[in-house]
């Protein structure tokens, strides 16, 4: 037989309470959808979720002070909607919570405020043990990736995976939201980069220089390859790799005018030796 509502909420008491003591409310706390910081929670992400935040406390803007603590979570579970889809294509999902307070007289305002929907826009507080880049598939966290969350690379449009939570610490009341619909700010997104933005701006902007220089060479070295093929190959390469590539077409390049020039000398019938100025 399922258990109630009731039965769930006094697992988590120091004496068992009734119906009229408690007042029960429901929040989303988080969705798959790709929100304001360009980051999203994967299927997986969500469902281990729902696991993670039974019993955690409800705060005030993530605020861990006592007095602060207003709710606490009883139950969680995660729900699709197959009429809807993310903007990168999947099934809509976002992880629905059940959380419930003690009747007193200090909140009663408070229940006011949340049956009249004033207080509403929610926000979770949790750890991800790894952060992938939909564009190259790289773990942000260990480094390695330069894509720049929000900007487009070959049409498609570059956001983080959240994957593998490890910890849900708590969840707040906010003004202001990061996901539209369940307004999540996630402190790890603070975490992304040591070095700052400006930093990762600027390699950035080397890794598109050496794009540059990659599609420049290839046409240099007579390679025979498409640009559109270079193109969508270096899309997906991380920093080191272009370097490599272009130093191998460098020598390629030098390798190929080389032999065009001794080709072109060697046509107009002349000595060798007698052409050695234009050795190169």
């Amino acid at each position: 037989m399922p258990e109630s509502a009731m039965e769930k909420i006094n697992k988590f008491t120091r004496r068992e309470l009734k119906e009229d003591e408690v007042y029960r409310f429901s929040v989303i706390l988080c969705d798959n959808e790709i929100d304001r910081d360009g980051e999203k929670f994967t299927k997986e992400s969500l469902e281990k979720l729902s696991e993670l935040y039974i019993g955690k406390t409800g705060i005030w803007s993530h605020d861990p002070k006592g007095e602060n603590q207003t709710a606490r979570i009883y139950d969680a579970r995660v729900i699709s909607d197959p009429t809807r889809k993310t903007a990168d294509g999947e099934e809509y999902r976002y992880l629905k919570a059940e959380a419930y307070m003690v009747r007193t007289e200090s909140n009663a305002d408070l229940i006011k405020e949340i049956d009249g929907g004033i207080k509403k826009e929610v926000s979770v507080g949790c750890s991800v043990s790894r952060q992938i880049c939909s564009i190259c598939g790289a773990d942000r966290r260990k480094g390695g990736c330069m894509h720049r969350k929000g900007a487009t690379y070959s049409g498609r449009k570059c956001f983080d995976k959240l994957i593998d939570p490890t910890d849900a610490y708590e969840w707040s009341f906010v003004a202001v939201p990061a996901q539209p619909a369940a307004g999540v700010t996630k402190r790890y997104s603070e975490e992304i980069s040591e070095k700052g933005p400006a930093a990762n701006d600027i390699a950035e902007e080397l890794c598109e220089d050496l794009k540059k220089d990659i599609l420049r060479l290839s046409y240099l070295s007579g390679d025979g390859i498409p640009a559109e093929l270079t193109k969508a190959a270096i899309e997906r390469m991380e920093p080191f790799e272009l370097l490599k590539l272009k130093r191998a077409l460098y020598k390629s390049a030098v390798s190929y005018e080389r032999g065009e020039l001794e080709k072109a000398l060697a046509g107009n019938g002349r000595d060798a030796e007698a052409n050695s100025s234009f050795r190169v």
